[in-house]
């Protein structure tokens, strides 16, 4: 089981904050550092105020060295396709092929409007999904010295160099949802890894197994496809310490054990368990208490250690 570590910083946190996190990740060996991709805190006051995710991972990709660093998810409304995927190629070669994206369509409407970032209808935001990657997935695949034109309803692309082309042969991208048409479709299609965010383990079950059906109706091989899971993680030494990490985060251990991952390092190791038997290969371990590097610590000496 690959664990990842996952991080919140639109709810308070500043470059540094997220640096400390990323590096003590890095020397403990989790497989990367992600963040999310928001403008605006879901509770609480926010303060410092919100970091912008691909910022934020291009100065990461210099002050890290190994670690793989993403979103989870990059939203399709905050930027043109072209331009991101000149960003995300830009910090790949910053990071020596570090990076992947994970792209959704974008859901947070109370950040829009305080950004003043245009909200589309659903449908819309889906068929604007939908372009965008196609577009980002097609000028990083257009063999160098050629061009990438797209004429889509959203987006039109006109003669592209594809330009600047990242270090990977291929980028990973993760696409993610509990959609039961159109999300499983695009991840067939797109996907390098399908990504099931905080559900339980019968809608995982579930889900996982539409996307399986939707590769196998193009002819995709599911076995192509990593699959993962996120969850908020909550680990104590004892039954003290989860208490006292949970009330940090404002949750309680009962809640965070049914909706997350939560209790001792062997509570934490079943867990984990319960999600590898429903076809999880990879978890991010959502931290929400970044200053508690501890965290880190025991989960990577006492949980990552046996999973």
């Amino acid at each position: 089981m690959d664990l990842r570590i996952f991080t919140e910083p639109q709810q308070g946190a500043t470059y540094d904050d997220l640096l400390a996190v990323a590096r003590t990740s890095e020397e403990l060996g989790f497989g990367a550092f992600f963040r999310s991709d928001h403008y605006l805190t879901m509770g609480g006051d926010g303060l410092p105020g919100p970091t912008d995710a691909w910022t934020t991972l291009a100065g990461l990709a210099r002050d890290t060295s190994t670690i793989r660093l993403g979103t989870l998810m990059t939203s399709a409304t905050f930027r043109h396709p072209g331009v991101l995927a000149i960003q995300v190629a830009q910090v790949d070669q910053m990071s020596n092929g570090r990076v992947e994206l994970g792209l959704g369509a974008g859901w947070f409407e109370a950040e829009h409007a305080a950004y003043g970032i245009p909200f589309p209808d659903t449908r819309e935001r889906f068929d604007r999904y939908e372009e965008q990657l196609a577009v980002v997935t097609g000028l990083w695949a257009t063999p160098a010295g050629e061009t990438f034109s797209h004429d889509g309803e959203h987006y039109q692309l006109t003669d592209s160099p594809a330009l600047p082309k990242p270090v990977q042969d291929k980028v990973p991208v993760i696409v993610g949802g509990v959609g039961k048409k159109r999300t499983p479709a695009l991840a067939a299609r797109y996907a390098d890894e399908f990504n099931l965010p905080f559900v339980d383990l019968d809608t995982t079950r579930a889900q996982f197994g539409r996307v399986s059906q939707a590769c196998e109706a193009i002819g995709r091989d599911p076995e192509t496809m990593t699959w993962s899971s996120a969850l908020v993680v909550c680990c104590g030494a004892d039954e003290a310490e989860v208490r006292r990490r949970a009330e940090a985060i404002g949750r309680q251990p009962d809640e965070l054990r049914a909706n997350g991952i939560a209790g001792t390092p062997d509570e934490v190791i079943e867990r984990i368990g319960q999600f590898a038997e429903a076809g999880a290969q990879r978890i991010y371990l959502q931290v929400l208490d970044l200053a508690d590097l501890d965290h880190l610590r025991l989960l990577a000496d006492r949980v990552m250690a046996q999973v």
